[in-house]
């Protein structure tokens, strides 16, 4: 069988509300590229405001790929991100213009990079345990388990991650292994060369300031409005891993009356920097990524230069 043939693509990343959809809709105007969104949120159909989602208009100006291609009930993996964008950037590419990821998760840029390690499937029954187990003790009590068995991926996943804690533990119950050294092993990576650029800021308090008046802004278009209609469907718990995107938990809460709402407003605020927090982190540990100034003067005239030499030396 011939080998397939190498990819090329370049990244935009970078933590929360720094400015890659702007930056990307402005190279958009300038470049025949079409997205290719890396957003964990984006893929669910009815999440928008709250993801930031780009508007129907923009989309239809700018082709995007894998936003709203799942309901909320369904569950996105990084490996399944990875087969889709693949496939996506294998049709941007056949059709003569330029794949742009776009997004901050993190996790979903490394699948892509180097593939993914087999893992065990979910196991109904040992989940059941797990869930019963964090109920009863705390998620960071299973946390601190998590330390003991697999302490890289324990500094890596935060004490209320509910989700990555139980399935890191799962994976260790099912093959006895910690789930860092099974992803170690790794998979192929695919035959696609990346240029990551990771808009970086260089002041917290600009970034936290740009959080705030973006929560209040998607509050201002309608926000809890958006959650009151996910909780009136009926078939949606805040358990769901599309309902535990930051902003969404917090203000479903709200609606249940579990607090009021500068309360909720807080919370999701603190979320969102503790997100971009762990962003940062990651992006520092990555040798891979070139990493920018997110104030940069002249930075959509610095990308494009960057594409062009990126273009130059692609497969």
């Amino acid at each position: 069988m011939a080998a397939e043939p190498a990819l090329g693509c370049v990244c935009l990343t970078g933590p929360t509300a720094c400015g890659k959809t702007e930056l990307a809709l402005g190279l958009a105007a300038r470049l025949p590229l079409e997205i290719v969104s890396m957003d964990s949120a984006m893929v669910y159909r009815g999440l928008d405001i709250g993801t930031a989602k780009p508007s129907a208009l923009v989309r239809a100006r700018v082709p995007h790929h894998l936003v709203d291609i799942i309901e909320p009930t369904d569950t996105y993996s990084a490996g399944r991100f990875a087969r889709d964008a693949l496939a996506a950037i294998r049709e941007i590419g056949a059709r003569g213009r330029l794949p742009l990821l776009v997004g901050g998760t993190l996790l979903y840029l490394r699948a892509l990079r180097e593939g993914l390690a087999s893992l065990p499937r979910a196991d109904a029954a040992v989940r059941a345990e797990l869930d019963a187990e964090g109920r009863a003790l705390g998620w960071p009590a299973l946390h601190a388990r998590l330390e003991q068995v697999d302490p890289e991926a324990a500094a890596r996943i935060a004490p209320t991650d509910r989700q990555r804690i139980q399935r890191a533990l799962e994976v260790h119950a099912l093959t006895g292994l910690p789930l860092t050294e099974l992803q170690r092993r790794g998979a192929a990576a695919p035959p696609l060369t990346i240029a990551t650029i990771a808009l970086v800021p260089e002041d917290r308090a600009v970034l936290a300031q740009r959080i705030e008046r973006r929560f209040d802004a998607m509050v201002a278009a309608g926000f809890v409005r958006e959650v009151e209609n996910l909780r009136a469907r009926g078939d949606l718990t805040p358990q769901l891993p599309a309902l535990r995107a930051v902003g969404y938990r917090q203000v479903w809460g709200h609606l249940d009356g579990a607090y009021d709402w500068p309360e909720a407003r807080r919370r999701a605020l603190v979320a969102t920097r503790q997100l971009a927090k762990r962003q940062l982190t990651w992006l520092r540990a990555d040798a891979v990524s070139e990493r920018w100034p997110a104030d940069t003067p002249g930075l959509e005239t610095k990308f494009l230069g960057r594409i062009e030499r990126f273009l130059a030396h692609a497969p």
